[in-house]
């Protein structure tokens, strides 16, 4: 087993990418200590010595006659004595993989911040990350933010104090708007961080970047209440909790008010809905700790009444889920999607500031007695028309690319220099 285990690892360092990326992809993979320092095989050819840097990717393309992906390959004299190959990686020392694996708070322990990579399976048929994955990752930074501050409990992401009272936190809201999806492989890093929103509710905030650029790709804000573990009634935030999480208050926004999406989200009836998909069961995987269905796997059952041409043309740019009720493992449901415009004329969710072309409505439902479950409201961008942007932008430089989307000129892909 641990020869199998180290040949998998040497091999993972051969694989192509999918993305553009990917050179500078594994400095930032090595950086966070994804490699093990070394490996030993055994060789085919006496003598024979690789070096393989992940720190130094443009060394590289043809060795023997044959491209060479993403890996330094350099071939010592043959000197007639039995070796072995080594496959020697330069990763820094000092920051081990386990350490890549923790978050750390920054900014007067204010804001708790995490790197992830993303894993094959976290992607989808575009090859790049999905809205699911994308949320799990935002959830998984809350819960670790929660137990890295020394406040967890015994509930899932629950205080101390919270514990001793039954109660938990519920998400009310949440609202996440993506610039860009990372791809397989890519290593991203999250921001997070809470304020008080209102009396009785927190918010919490999220902002993701690409870790070798420090490019903002996702922000995201949500609304969270606290709920009776046993009756399942909602409460008012305890004097002994509000004073657990009071010193970890910060005074920031992850998404400006104007771009925000704040809008009332209307309620979808048999009427005025395009498209119904009924049948929808959870399982047993879809339950969470507390005893319902996670939050997150809500968005794959309201994209199942999504029409299959926009999800195949159209990236889901932003998603506002406002959540109603809870869902357990016996219920059935319903799956409902419109245009927007087809149900309301309403234009206060501020969709017209981010230039979305398609928007929709979408609302999840029990199939027997249609009590909601969860409205939610969605904005797509043709991925054509994101490709052309990218092209241009990489071809005329940031600056000028920027330059021209303000006077509206931006050159057509035949019109770009070569």
């Amino acid at each position: 087993m641990a020869s199998m285990a180290k040949a998998s690892n040497v091999t993972s360092l051969f694989l192509g990418g999918v993305c553009k990326e990917e050179k500078t992809k594994n400095v930032a993979m090595a950086k966070l200590g994804f490699y093990s320092p070394r490996n030993l095989i055994k060789p085919k050819r006496k003598g024979l010595l690789l070096i393989a840097s992940a720190k130094n990717p443009h060394n590289l393309d043809m060795i023997n006659g044959k491209k060479v992906n993403g890996i330094f390959v350099g071939e010592a004299p043959y000197t007639g004595k039995k070796s072995t190959v080594l496959i020697k990686e330069h990763v820094p020392y000092k920051q081990a993989h386990a350490a890549s694996l923790v978050g750390r708070f920054v900014e007067d322990r204010h804001v708790y911040r995490q790197t992830f990579i993303i894993r094959s399976y976290e992607t989808g048929p575009d090859k790049t990350a999905t809205m699911e994955t994308v949320m799990n990752l935002l959830q998984e930074t809350a819960l670790n933010h929660v137990r890295s501050s020394g406040l967890a409990g015994n509930g899932f992401g629950a205080t101390r104090e919270m514990s001793l009272r039954k109660l938990i936190w519920v998400v009310t809201r949440i609202h996440v708007q993506v610039e860009r999806y990372s791809c397989w492989g890519d290593v991203v890093e999250i921001d997070t961080w809470v304020d008080a929103a209102g009396k009785n509710a927190m918010r919490r905030d999220w902002i993701i970047r690409d870790y070798n650029t420090q490019e903002i790709i996702t922000r995201a804000t949500s609304t969270w209440v606290i709920m009776n573990h046993e009756t399942r009634r909602l409460t008012k935030i305890p004097e002994q909790v509000r004073q657990e999480v009071i010193p970890f208050y910060l005074n920031r926004i992850a998404i400006a008010e104007e771009k925000n999406d704040i809008g009332k989200i209307d309620k979808l009836t048999d009427e005025n809905a395009e498209r119904i998909r009924s049948g929808l069961a959870p399982r047993w995987s879809d339950m969470d700790a507390n005893q319902h269905v996670n939050n997150v796997k809500y968005i794959g059952w309201i994209l199942e009444s999504v029409p299959m041409d926009v999800l195949e043309e159209y990236r889901l740019t932003s998603m506002t889920l406002e959540y109603r009720r809870e869902c357990r493992k016996s219920n059935l449901l319903e799956s409902l999607t419109s245009s927007t415009a087809n149900v309301t004329e309403d234009s206060n969710n501020n969709s017209n500031n981010r230039k979305a072309d398609l928007e929709y409505t979408h609302l999840l439902r029990m199939q027997d007695d249609v009590a909601e479950i969860v409205r939610a409201r969605s904005e797509w961008q043709s991925k054509d028309k994101h490709s052309w942007l990218v092209e241009a932008s990489e071809q005329i430089g940031r600056q000028e690319f920027i330059s021209s989307i303000f006077i509206l000129d931006i050159p057509k892909p035949h019109q770009l220099k070569k």
